[in-house]
């Protein structure tokens, strides 16, 4: 049987050997073979490897760095992002700061898969190397959950056992997704369906909320009867029925967010305080931009440090949500893309002191790079969740004659291969 020495971590969760030959489930200088099932044969075992948390690992495709000890996880890391910087040509960089806080029941939101198995309704996620078309994987436990949200769906499954309202519409369901804030005191749900029930939704929802009494709100969504095949991140859904508040306030620092049902925030409980400062922390001046601004996260901190801030946001629920936290003469918030508002700008000449940005995984692309080189602003802070697009967008950057001053790794995502990171660049 072959046999594999693991030279590095790559960008995905899985180890290469000098020959190219990859392995999951494996850490740099072991020695292992490829088996059949999830996990290889570790030969020589890493002395980072731990046991994994969560009985799911493995099969479960959530999590994929649970058998390194956390110390590793972040070296991995930071080792991903050096390598993913030099294969796009950066060569300058200052030193990568890492900055992390508790690994386990980090996360404020899961969207579960909901099926019959064993002619029981179960609740689970995605198998690994799926991407979502397959049968699910029954779960009984999550690690990195915030507490709240395992117990809500745990009592959604046990309710649907004695509740015909609850077992209508959880039958009915394809998926649900739990959000909860900083301190998990308020819990949101939103039930996706492509056949939904005629009516109960309330009932469903009062009784959850007798065993869940977080649950201020839930609503449904309304998939497309036939699935797309790009899966579910493709699929449009309309509104259902709604139920109870619309959001919920979610503190971080001194501020407190109204976050509407299904609007974006970031996903980490016990790190997003340290974002917030990395991206903003003393900064001032006349005029800052806050471009994918979400709900404001970052603009409602701007707005107490510089006279004006325009908020750029073009999705929905979250523009709405960032009119309303945004309030004021002297900042305004701009429901359009961040592209359509630089190309206005640029013919306008107009100027900030500051642009923070934080895209989605896609990166702000090659246009929106060069319309910044001409707005000319002298600090640009780009907060990232893939250090792939984040490389090519800096390289152009630093190309149009910005230099790269600050590199943090913000670890939001422990116990995966995923990673966010906040850049200071200055001209």
């Amino acid at each position: 049987m072959k046999t594999l020495r693991i030279e590095k971590m790559i960008y995905g969760g899985n180890g290469v050997a000098e020959s190219g030959e990859t392995l999951p489930f494996v850490l740099p200088e072991e020695l292992g073979q490829p088996e059949a099932g999830a996990f290889p044969n570790v030969i020589e075992a890493s002395p980072d490897r731990v046991a994994p948390e969560c009985v799911h690992f493995g099969a479960c495709g959530g999590c994929h760095y649970q058998h390194a000890n956390y110390p590793a996880q972040l070296e991995i890391k930071r080792a991903i992002l050096l390598e993913t910087f030099a294969a796009a040509g950066i060569t300058e960089l200052p030193k990568i700061e890492v900055h992390s806080g508790d690994p386990w029941h980090y996360r404020n939101r899961i969207r579960l898969r909901v099926g019959e198995v064993d002619g029981e309704l179960r609740v689970g996620y995605n198998r690994a190397g799926s991407s979502g078309g397959e049968a699910m994987l029954p779960v009984t436990m999550c690690s990195i959950a915030s507490p709240i949200l395992w117990r809500a769906a745990e009592a959604v499954v046990a309710l649907a056992k004695t509740d015909a309202a609850v077992r209508g519409w959880l039958a009915a369901a394809v998926e649900l997704e739990f959000f909860t804030n900083d301190d998990e005191s308020a819990l949101q749900l939103v039930l996706f369906t492509r056949r939904p029930p005629a009516a109960g939704f309330g009932a469903f929802c009062k009784a959850l909320q007798k065993s869940i009494p977080q649950l201020e709100g839930a609503g449904v969504a309304l998939l497309p009867k036939n699935p797309s095949p790009q899966g579910r991140r493709a699929e449009h859904a309309k509104s259902g029925p709604q139920w109870g508040t619309p959001g919920i306030l979610y503190r971080v620092g001194n501020d407190r967010h109204w976050v509407s049902r299904g609007a974006f925030f970031q996903v980490n409980r016990h790190v997003v305080a340290q974002l917030l400062r990395l991206a903003v922390g003393e900064r001032k001046g006349a005029l800052a931009w806050d471009l994918y601004a979400g709900v404001g996260l970052f603009s409602r901190a701007l707005a107490s440090t510089f006279e004006t801030v325009v908020a750029v946001e073009a999705g929905q629920p979250a523009a709405t949500d960032l009119a309303a936290a945004l309030k004021g003469k002297k900042h305004r918030a701009v429901a359009m893309t961040t592209l359509e508002f630089l190309q206005a700008a640029v013919i306008q000449r107009e100027r900030p002191d500051l642009i923070v940005m934080d895209p989605p995984r896609a990166g702000v692309g090659a246009e929106v790079c060069a319309l910044l080189a001409r707005v000319r602003c002298p600090e640009i802070v780009y907060v990232s969740c893939d250090p792939v697009t984040l490389a090519r967008d800096l390289k152009q950057l630093t190309g149009d004659g910005y230099k790269l001053v600050e590199l943090n790794l913000v670890d939001m995502f422990p116990q995966t291969f995923h990673m966010e990171t906040v850049s200071v660049l200055r001209r």
